[in-house]
């Protein structure tokens, strides 16, 4: 049994069209719960209807509940799990994306300070708790979905760790909506989103089933981690943390630590986009990871 969180934002915008289409979709159905969450609405997934228009098994073994919460999904650092009957084990965070270039896209991440800056929430040099078959299905979830609508301009990224909360006491993701407010209120972009984020659910449970992947963790390349993204494709491999090549040197001993003991399967691979991190940056972090008993592979070796 795994209990599932779905939070949204009072905050967002994209977070309540999305939050909308969760309740509103004809493909599965929410009730309200008795209880309440962060003193708001809560409710609980009640049925998954599969084409033949049975129920989906998924339910049958996992709770998934859907909450609302008044603070910014970035700045959340208390589930306030005490004032609740609900015990998630693992939160997906419905949220907006914004970017300078403003492009559609459908986006997935773990999240993570590589740094000092906390201006967009978690602790400094903290990462959250984290879970690679989550990041995987998501990323592959938002493909499935995003494919028969109408949003073929729409961008699907895997995005390296960045902003907060990195303090919950469960393991994250979250999965976006970008990049501007025109693609926040998009209805058919809203749907994808929803649909994606039950479909995540299903592909985690089934890759923990047929435990078909090897586990990594990513150093290098560009915020929007092609290499990375390629990689997951065409492999059975899932990636949580990447520490992008302009923070290889924030990186000490701490941190690989959390890249490993936070992630909630045990990692296989530290990954390595070897083009996409310089000179200096090499030099840097493999006498650091060498120190630690987990195998060393280049992207291009696969």
């Amino acid at each position: 049994m795994t209990n599932f969180l779905i939070i949204s934002s009072t905050k967002d915008k994209a977070s309540h069209n999305i939050r909308d289409k969760l309740l509103g979709s004809k493909s599965f159905s929410f009730k309200r719960s008795i209880d309440k969450w962060h003193n708001n609405e809560l409710f609980e997934l009640e049925n998954i209807n599969k084409r033949d228009g049975n129920n989906h098994p998924f339910l049958e073994k996992n709770k998934v509940f859907l909450g609302i919460t008044n603070k910014r999904l970035i700045f959340l650092d208390d589930l306030k799990l005490e004032e609740s009957n609900i015990d998630p084990d693992i939160l997906i965070f419905a949220s907006r994306h914004a970017s300078k270039t403003g492009r559609p896209s459908f986006l997935v991440h773990t999240t993570g300070n590589w740094g000092g800056d906390i201006r967009y929430g978690g602790k400094k040099k903290e990462l959250s708790l984290a879970s690679a078959l989550m990041v995987k299905a998501g990323y592959l979830s938002l493909k499935e979905k995003a494919n028969p609508k109408n949003v073929n301009n729409f961008s699907i990224d895997l995005e390296v760790s960045h902003h907060g909360p990195t303090a919950l006491e469960r393991p994250l993701i979250f999965i976006e909506l970008g990049s501007k407010e025109s693609e926040w209120h998009h209805n058919e972009a809203g749907i994808v989103v929803a649909e994606a984020i039950i479909e995540t659910m299903i592909k985690y449970k089934n890759f923990c089933q047929e435990n078909s992947q090897k586990i990594g963790v990513g150093f290098g390349g560009t915020h929007y981690a092609p290499q990375f993204q390629k990689l997951i494709n065409e492999n059975n491999i899932a990636i949580s943390y990447i520490c992008p090549k302009y923070y290889i040197k924030n990186l000490d001993e701490d941190l690989i630590k959390q890249m490993i003991n936070k992630n909630l399967e045990p990692v296989d691979y530290f990954l390595l986009d070897w083009s996409g991190i310089n000179s200096d940056g090499k030099k840097y972090l493999l006498p650091l990871i060498e120190n630690f008993n987990i195998r060393i592979k280049k992207i291009k070796d696969f």
